[in-house]
């Protein structure tokens, strides 16, 4: 009888600390809540990498009206459109809460991704499933309901599925900010976070808890 041989996996690349080693040219910063880290129009020249905190992408458009795109956390990547040869930023990055980056020079991150193939193939899958994000964000603003929008973006902003913990404690983002990630009005974003509280799938407790019993209301037809 031939014993089959254990299939043995390979380590787990860890982005951390290969951005933390000392061949990769980078700084660490730090922002304060509400610090603005780069602007729409600003040269774009670096690419970011989030340790601690969260950051929002929102652009505005000529009348002065802003529309936030993205709510990012620890692991993201944020500022990579100058390596796609973009000039100048096209849209802003603000901390919403204390955040520590790191700062990667245009120059710097294309020498890693060509010579590092361990992080270029991480850096590859990342940017593929912001791709598949922003499509779904997409459809999502198209065929869902509000509940379902409102409660699709609670669970992505408390990256549901990325945690050993099941419930995330959110930082502090107001119920404006959320009405205009899902293109509604502040008063409904406050009748169904209402809602949500009164069904137990989330609760405040020195900030917003996010429980995954929310995920109800998403695959509900």
């Amino acid at each position: 009888m031939v014993k089959k041989r254990k299939k043995i996996k390979a380590p787990v690349f860890d982005v951390q600390a290969f951005l933390d080693s000392a061949g990769v040219a980078r700084r660490v910063v730090e922002y304060r809540k509400s610090q603005k880290i780069f602007s729409q129009g600003d040269p774009a020249a670096s690419v970011l990498y989030i340790q601690q905190g969260g950051v929002k992408i929102s652009v505005v458009n000529e009348s002065g009206k802003e529309a936030v795109v993205a709510m990012l956390g620890p692991g993201d990547f944020f500022g990579e459109g100058c390596l796609a040869g973009q000039p100048v930023c096209m849209a802003t990055a603000t901390a919403i809460t204390p955040t520590t980056a790191l700062a990667i020079e245009k120059n710097e991150m294309v020498r890693v991704l060509h010579e590092e193939h361990a992080f270029s193939d991480r850096f590859i899958s990342y940017m593929l499933a912001r791709n598949i994000r922003v499509e779904e964000d997409l459809v999502d603003q198209l065929f869902n309901s509000t509940e379902k929008r409102l409660a699709r973006t609670l669970l992505l902003l408390a990256r549901y599925g990325k945690q050993n913990h099941p419930d995330t404690l959110l930082p502090r983002i107001s119920q404006e900010m959320l009405a205009e990630m899902i293109g509604t009005t502040r008063s409904r974003v406050n009748f169904f976070m209402t809602k949500f509280r009164k069904l137990g799938f989330i609760h405040y407790n020195g900030g917003l808890q996010v429980h995954n019993s929310l995920l109800s209301v998403v695959l509900h037809e």
